[in-house]
């Protein structure tokens, strides 16, 4: 049996040096390229009746007065966020004074690349991106709180149970920050926004996240209850052992449909499928790797010097 424990050092490294970059780029200015969710703002999906290069749209973007615009271009399809789009102006009798920008966008593409076809058109006002804010940092303190609370009633047969919801916690945190982190450092390098959907995967690779984390502890806790008399550092061992299989095959299940949907689905999706396929990775190490090792140093009484043992994994005894 491989000795997790005695390497829990080691594996609390891994997951600051991968945090880090991350974290100094979300510090940093312009941390977090926000899409029009967070923002405000209009995105249009539309396909030309003939071929065009991408450079030639965001010409034709610019030209009609949007220079600020992103174009994105999948096979013939285009995804193009600009400015909100101003409404259309009405005099006192309801005539049309001065058309919607969205129309007046539509009859340029039309005129200049032969016909286009408006496949979806998204506007986001400033008060609702401002709202969007606020209801999801509570979605994820929700969330977190919500989980805190279960572990602890499912683990109240077990001594000290409410560390068990804390380090579930501080594994998702983990899985969290990772994320969002190699968002923000891909933001700075391409085009990937920070948006609604970002969020949703988010929340997801939590719930994947303490799942897989409950499938260890769970064991632990029987662990516990069949040899009382035994070291905790090695009950943890045994139990990451029965559980490691089946964390990994179910991983890679997930995986595999990730990978899937991020090659042939369509390039509006294709953020939410790498979010959720960096959350799987990150979650399954965090379960196995963060969640009982974290567990392990507070009930050895280690919390405080992590990095400064990595011999004998059972300095404490459970108490029978």
């Amino acid at each position: 049996m491989i000795d997790f424990v005695s390497k829990r050092g080691l594996f609390f490294i891994i997951s600051t040096i991968l945090i880090v970059p991350g974290l100094i780029s979300l510090l940093l200015p312009g941390g977090l390229r926000a899409g029009i969710d967070f923002t405000s703002g209009s995105v249009v999906m539309l396909r030309p009746n003939q071929p065009v290069e991408q450079a030639d749209m965001r010409q034709a973007f610019a030209d009609l007065g949007h220079s600020e615009a992103i174009v994105q271009r999948s096979d013939d399809l285009y995804l193009v966020r600009t400015f909100p789009l101003a409404a259309e102006v009405r005099n006192a009798e309801g005539d049309v004074t001065e058309p919607s920008e969205r129309h007046t966008l539509e009859e340029g593409l039309d005129r200049r690349f032969g016909g286009v076809e408006i496949l979806a058109f998204d506007s986001v006002s400033p008060l609702l991106a401002t709202e969007v804010v606020h209801k999801s940092i509570l979605a994820v303190i929700a969330a977190c709180a919500g989980i805190l609370l279960y572990l602890w009633f499912a683990f109240r047969s077990v001594e000290r149970s409410w560390r068990y919801g804390v380090c579930a916690v501080a594994a998702l945190v983990h899985d969290a920050v990772l994320l969002i982190g190699v968002f923000s450092l891909l933001g700075r390098f391409t085009t990937i926004e920070f948006d609604a959907l970002f969020i949703t995967a988010t929340l997801t690779v939590i719930g994947f996240s303490v799942q897989d984390t409950i499938v260890v502890f769970d064991r632990i806790r029987e662990n516990l209850q069949r040899n009382p008399g035994e070291q905790f550092g090695t009950i943890v061992n045994h139990a990451l052992a029965q559980t490691l299989v089946r964390s990994i095959a179910t991983s890679i299940t997930t995986l595999l449909v990730m990978v899937a949907l991020f090659l042939f689905g369509g390039v509006t999706i294709r953020p939410f499928v790498l979010a959720l396929l960096i959350g799987v990775v990150s979650g399954t190490y965090s379960s196995i790797f963060n969640a009982s090792m974290l567990l392990v140093v507070w009930e050895n009484g280690e919390l405080f010097r992590i990095f400064g043992r990595r011999h004998s994994p059972s300095a404490v005894p459970v108490a029978a």
